[in-house]
């Protein structure tokens, strides 16, 4: 009975990753097991439970400032540019941390304003989390820890029917949702890091932004205190970063000579 579901979910997972592998704009192969309206609700939920948790900023000037970044860089999308579709709310909250959310939602913190002092180094930010959204990151994160937390409940399956001690079985159990974590997940979360740096240089770039910023943004960061070591982050290091923005660097002036030749030229002043 257990090696029939042992098989029965190696199936499972094998039919879904035949029927869920796609590609990410950067040519990366990825695993999405949910659907968009499913992702889409997910994404929705959570920023009504950022809301409730957090307040708006009354600063109407702070408003204005981040909404015509947004308005600047969401026609640059593939798809719904319009920004009358996307929720922008700028919460009162020190911590240096901006996001998008599938369902067309986006959240500033007030506090990054200290390191995105001008509105190209917001739109690097700003678009850099848009990446992650069009790129489906959000879905691939699920995916993967519901690929994750499978494979794990099948070795514990095996464990169970096995003459190690309940001792060992902890141990091993523990050491492999560490490698998972580490092997697995983290990589995959700084896959996602590096290739939102990308597009998002790209969409800034193409709404009119001077790219050039999005080194100055990371400098800036930089200086605001130590990391991680960086293949136990979720972000690559600063300068990782850095150098893989200097790298496409041509390509985003490239793109924001034809803003300017369409007259795309972002004016947002705090």
């Amino acid at each position: 009975m257990k090696n029939y579901l042992i098989t029965t979910i190696f199936l499972a997972i094998s039919i879904a990753g035949l029927n869920a592998c796609v590609t990410s704009p950067e040519g990366r192969s990825q695993l999405k097991l949910m659907s968009s309206d499913t992702i889409n609700n997910m994404g929705s939920e959570s920023f009504e439970a950022i809301k409730k948790k957090t307040p708006e900023t009354k600063d109407k000037n702070i408003r204005n400032y981040v909404r015509c970044v947004a308005d600047a860089i969401i026609p640059q999308l593939s798809q719904d540019n319009k920004p009358a579709l996307w929720e922008v709310r700028v919460f009162d909250d020190d911590q240096a941390n901006a996001f998008a959310l599938p369902g067309n939602k986006i959240g500033v913190y007030t506090g990054i304003l200290k390191y995105a002092v001008n509105q190209s180094q917001l739109a690097a930010i700003m678009g850099h989390e848009l990446a992650h959204v069009i790129a489906g990151h959000g879905n691939e994160r699920v995916s993967n820890s519901i690929a994750a937390e499978t494979s794990l409940a099948i070795v514990t399956l095996i464990l169970g029917g096995s003459e190690i001690s309940n001792n060992d079985k902890t141990l091993i159990a523990a050491g492999l949702g560490i490698g998972i974590q580490y092997g697995a997940l983290l990589p995959f979360s700084r896959a996602h890091e590096s290739e939102a740096d990308l597009i998002g240089l790209d969409l800034m770039a193409s709404a009119g932004f001077d790219p050039r910023e999005s080194v100055s943004l990371w400098q800036n960061m930089s200086k605001a205190g130590s990391q991680p070591a960086e293949f136990m982050s979720t972000h690559p290091s600063n300068k990782t970063r850095i150098s893989q923005l200097n790298s496409r660097m041509t390509k985003a002036l490239s793109l924001q000579k034809q803003a300017f030749d369409k007259n795309l030229r972002p004016s947002c002043t705090l």
